[in-house]
């Protein structure tokens, strides 16, 4: 008797309709090309070069906003480099990527990077992934790296996370790498940070600054016209011919993501989801219709992801707002919210953080899209912040009660 699922897999062994190769899709795939960045790729290209040499290059501190090519331009000019080294017969360069939203202790990032020199422990065994003393692995990685002459080229994506995360951890993360060349004997190493957050180095020690942003590369955000050629890049890599319905297809990605400050991480993800949503209704084309379709899953997806990788401070100030709005509070002002957060935050056990550093994570929500804020000035008073919720009560109530420890705040906080 055949099962209610046969029919469905047996659609996908006869073959795909739609799809060739949808990795090209993927934020992590790296073309052959990379349209629309050669400024970058020759100024890191450039900072880079000297490893050829065997000299270490500077550090350098990528910005701009998400979807701008920072991450796949730093492993494009990376494999390059290895490459032409490679190729003229020299010892190429170490290079480990590190992504810091999900690696985000000291001890982690230092096992990564001996899982990228192959470092083990004195007795052959592999570094454990927690248990040693950070001074201990630390020397692992240095006396491994330090046994050859070597050059190690080290991205850290999404740096701004380690400081924002923990300002103090942070700080002395960054202070030990860009600082270990002066422990080392034959070895050196070189820093990319790449950040989505301008802002930033404001909260970064001085000492650490100066030496992690001796370069500094900027990528502007995509136009409309940019963004299309490059979708027009990828489609024909990721999809089977006339598996697009037609040229408004791409256009209207291509729109819709130029809104979004020319995010082209967001442009192949909603052109990748809408050939996902026409391949699962058994359509061979792909058409607008699924483009505005895709365009809702991925808002919803988005909102959830974002608001479940938030800090539990930055949660707690969300759940404040949210409170306050459940409650038919229209007007939100700081000082209110400060208020409920502080309810919260001693429901929770946290530390209840100063007036100034909650505004400040109201500021990061406001950047996060998952509420807007307006500045109003009260006169001799002073100025305050209007907040409101960005997205629906119904989406943040449920995405919070996910969360265990705001559940039982919300039974204390809403009654």
């Amino acid at each position: 008797m055949e099962k209610p699922l046969d029919k469905l897999f047996d659609k996908f062994l006869q073959g795909q309709d739609i799809f060739k190769d949808r990795t090209a899709l993927r934020a992590t795939y790296v073309p052959e090309s990379l349209p629309y960045r050669d400024d970058q790729m020759n100024k890191i290209g450039s900072i880079l070069g000297p490893a050829l040499r065997g000299a270490p290059p500077s550090n350098i501190l990528c910005y701009g906003k998400t979807g701008t090519g920072k991450t796949v331009v730093a492993r494009y000019v990376l494999d390059l480099l290895v490459k032409k080294a490679k190729e003229s017969r020299l010892t190429p360069p170490l290079t480990a990527l590190i992504n810091c939203r999900i690696v985000g202790t000291n001890y982690r990032v230092l096992r990564q990077l001996c899982d990228a020199i192959n470092a083990t422990m004195p007795d052959g065994s592999d570094v454990p992934f927690t248990g040693l003393p950070t001074d201990e692995i630390r020397s692992i990685f240095k006396k491994e790296l330090d046994s050859e002459q070597n050059i190690m080229v080290v991205v850290l994506d999404e740096v701004d996370y380690l400081v924002k995360r923990d300002v103090s951890q942070g700080n002395d993360i960054l202070y030990g790498l860009t600082r270990m060349n002066s422990e080392l004997d034959r070895s050196r190493i070189s820093i990319i940070g790449i950040s989505n957050d301008l802002t930033f180095k404001e909260m970064l020690d001085p000492r650490v600054l100066s030496t992690l942003g001796e370069e500094e590369v900027i990528f502007a955000p995509y136009n409309a016209v940019e963004l299309r050629g490059i979708l027009q890049q990828r489609v024909e890599i990721a999809f089977n011919k006339d598996a697009i319905a037609d040229e408004g297809v791409i256009n209207l990605v291509g729109a819709l993501a130029a809104q979004e400050h020319g995010d082209a991480r967001r442009a192949l993800d909603l052109l990748r989801t809408a050939g996902e949503l026409a391949e699962r209704k058994g359509h061979v084309k792909v058409s607008q219709e699924h483009v505005r379709d895709a365009q809702k899953v991925i808002e919803r997806d988005t909102i959830t992801e974002a608001v479940k990788t938030l800090p539990m401070q930055s949660k707690a100030v969300l759940f404040a707002v949210y409170a306050l709005a459940d409650k038919g509070q229209n007007d939100i002002v700081t000082g209110e919210c400060f208020n409920v957060y502080s309810d919260i935050a001693k429901t929770l056990s946290l530390d209840i953080l100063t007036q100034r550093r909650v505004s400040d994570l109201i500021s990061e929500l406001d950047m996060l899209g998952l509420i807007n804020t307006t500045v109003i000035s009260k006169g001799r008073y002073g100025r305050t912040k209007k907040i409101k919720l960005a997205v629906s009560k119904k989406q943040i109530g449920t995405i919070l009660d996910d969360d265990i420890r705001l559940s039982k705040a919300a039974k204390d906080i809403l009654r």
